[in-house]
């Protein structure tokens, strides 16, 4: 069978996320036979390079051997099992492990099924906490501007993100949106860390004056990704957990695509020394293999559920598929690769080399902005570089470096017109030195 025979198939029947299906009358689809490591080949015998680690998910390649072998062993055992009055041992041993990696006092695990019920859970959660202790005034939540985290209609409602939310705005809840500490936005020679703390003085002013209305406040801890892989400091998440506990308002930490050492730390909460009341975990989780989520809370607030079944009070969310044991065994799988391979350590000489090969589109006419933080680069093109005029979004110059770079074996999915880099942390210099250098040749492409 070839590319185009079962493009044809797919066309007849399947409708893609996150596409305008009319685009495939021009662009082809691409079947995948296999994949190996950082690569992905077609039927017609073409590789590309993961460049995006297929929507940030995969951690340590694709058909990783470790991860293969604890898959067949588990699914020779237990393939899944109903997690209300069962449970088993991959989901136990997954959420001891949890506890143990993640920020300090985050002591239960809430396993659902991707990174938006996670988001759901985890609004819910502190929606229903503090209905459970008697204060029923609390019903809002607070969001960022630029901020994403997920399709259903709760995530939804708490991104900020138009092109995904607009259309469904008459479904969604009413929430308090604070501006972003997004430093592509900061002052000529303002320092990252200066124009967080500065853009946190307007969410500490809108805390301070709702505070009594307020669940929580959720964000993606250093990187806005899909609202254009854009950064702040650390500065920002410190500062708002300590106006969190001063106002009496959860904070829940959305993690689920910069999670698992995306940002140079296992946890990007790390680098500011802080715990969530809730953190939301998905993507890299199972290192790409199979749909799972998990979100870590703790005892305190584990404990305002917990009461006499007659008192009404038990968290009734649930899934089909929770705590599937196929996909708690991938997660465990995933986790002791981090150790094995001393990931973190690794991933630092890999970002080194990233900072350094991004450094040739600082003086490109059309390069805004040239931006990092730990596995992630982005590169942001601009139709007039002096006043950062964006090109008109019609024009599609994103799509233009994806085709390119398709063509040359890279692939890359631009957001807009935001060019950005998440590899799996399997890649080598080479691959990066390729990576790096075809994204160059399209976005010379694309702006000329």
């Amino acid at each position: 069978m070839t590319n185009a025979a079962f493009s044809k198939r797919d066309l007849a029947v399947l409708w893609h996320p996150c596409t305008q299906m009319h685009d495939h009358e021009q662009f082809p689809l691409i079947p995948i036979k296999s994949a190996k490591g950082v690569w992905l080949e077609d039927f017609d015998g073409n590789r590309y390079l993961d460049a995006i680690s297929s929507w940030w998910v995969n951690l340590f390649g694709h058909a990783n051997p470790y991860i293969n072998a604890a898959l067949k062993t588990q699914l020779d055992t237990l393939e899944h099992v109903i997690f209300a009055g069962f449970t088993h041992q991959a989901a136990i041993d997954l959420a001891e492990k949890l506890v143990q990696v993640t920020p300090e006092g985050l002591s239960r695990c809430f396993y659902a099924d991707n990174g938006s019920s996670a988001v759901e859970v985890a609004l819910k959660m502190s929606f229903h906490s503090w209905q459970n202790t008697g204060q029923i005034q609390k019903t809002k939540f607070v969001t960022l501007e630029n901020s994403y985290h997920g399709e259903t209609l709760g995530a939804l409602a708490v991104g900020d993100v138009a092109l995904y939310k607009k259309t469904y705005a008459p479904l969604l809840m009413d929430v308090l949106t604070a501006p972003s500490p997004d430093c592509y936005f900061r002052e000529e020679n303002e320092s990252w860390a200066a124009y967080s703390a500065r853009q946190f003085a307007k969410l500490d002013a809108l805390l301070a004056h709702h505070a009594h209305e307020i669940c929580a406040v959720i964000i993606e801890p250093l990187v806005q990704c899909a609202g254009g892989m854009r950064m702040y400091d650390p500065i920002y998440l410190t500062l708002l957990r300590r106006a969190c506990d001063k106002y009496a308002i959860h904070l829940i930490a959305d993690e689920i695509a910069v999670g698992f050492g995306r940002t140079g730390t296992l946890f990007a909460c790390e680098q500011a020394a802080i715990s969530p009341d809730f953190l939301c975990l998905s993507k890299g989780l199972t290192g790409g293999y199979l749909p799972l989520s998990a979100v870590l809370t703790t005892q305190s607030l584990y404990q305002t559920f917990y009461d006499d079944y007659a008192k009404q009070k038990a968290f009734l969310h649930s899934h089909s598929y929770t705590g599937n044991a196929l996909a708690c065994q991938a997660a465990l799988a995933t986790l002791d690769l981090f150790e094995r391979h001393h990931v973190i350590d690794a991933n630092m000489v890999l970002s080194a080399t990233m900072a350094k090969l991004s450094q040739r589109f600082l003086n490109h006419p059309h390069v805004a902005d040239v931006r990092q933080t730990g596995m992630i680069v982005a590169i942001e093109l601009v139709k007039h570089r002096p006043s950062r005029t964006p090109y008109p979004w019609q024009e599609r110059r994103g799509m233009q470096v994806y085709h390119y770079a398709l063509k040359k074996g890279v692939l890359l999915r631009p957001l807009g017109n935001v060019i950005y880099f998440m590899p799996p942390y399997v890649i080598t210099e080479d691959e990066l030195v390729m990576m790096f250098d075809v994204a160059w040749h399209a976005v010379l492409h694309a702006t000329t």
